[in-house]
């Protein structure tokens, strides 16, 4: 494959993944300001927080490798989510716990999306003096600890969504 066209995928593939975190965010915007009063509070206030600070680093890695956002992309993961959010709805009653189990998963699964991202680039580390400076393998550990702490709040709230099953 021509260096060119790697480039332009390794491009894509960290555009794609720059957008999804776009909506992630977004989601634990609204999922911290949802439960501020409730125990699940700092979790997600902390959770947002990581997962900013995940968006920056592979903003950075972006920037040092020459590539921009994509601000379509961008808007595509904002609208997404707030799709996301009108099927999930966010008011409380009966659903809540369906709804909080359901935005759970979706967390889940886009950590486990920023994981794979991670380890691709350490896998592919060698083709680029940038990806070498970078400590992938911590952010993968991250990533890691992140999806563990959501995986056991997701299963806290299956447990109490289908208690009565």
């Amino acid at each position: 494959m021509p260096a060119e066209q790697s480039q332009d995928d390794l491009e894509i593939y960290l555009r794609d993944h720059y957008a999804a975190a776009v909506g992630a965010i977004d989601l634990l915007k609204h999922l911290s300001k949802t439960h501020e009063d409730d125990a699940l509070g700092p979790f997600f206030a902390k959770l947002q927080a990581e997962v900013e600070a995940d968006h920056e680093q592979l903003h950075n890695l972006m920037s040092a490798l020459g590539f921009e956002e994509s601000s379509l992309r961008n808007a595509g993961a904002w609208m997404a989510e707030k799709l996301g959010r009108a099927k999930l709805g966010f008011s409380a009653g009966e659903d809540a716990g369906l709804r909080l189990l359901q935005s759970l998963e979706s967390l889940y699964l886009g950590i486990t999306g920023k994981r794979a991202l991670w380890r691709a680039l350490e896998a592919a580390r060698e083709a680029s003096p940038v990806l070498q400076k970078t400590d992938f393998q911590q952010l993968e550990n991250r990533a890691a600890e992140q999806a563990e702490r959501v995986e056991s709040e997701r299963l806290t709230a299956a447990r109490t969504t289908f208690r009565a099953a």
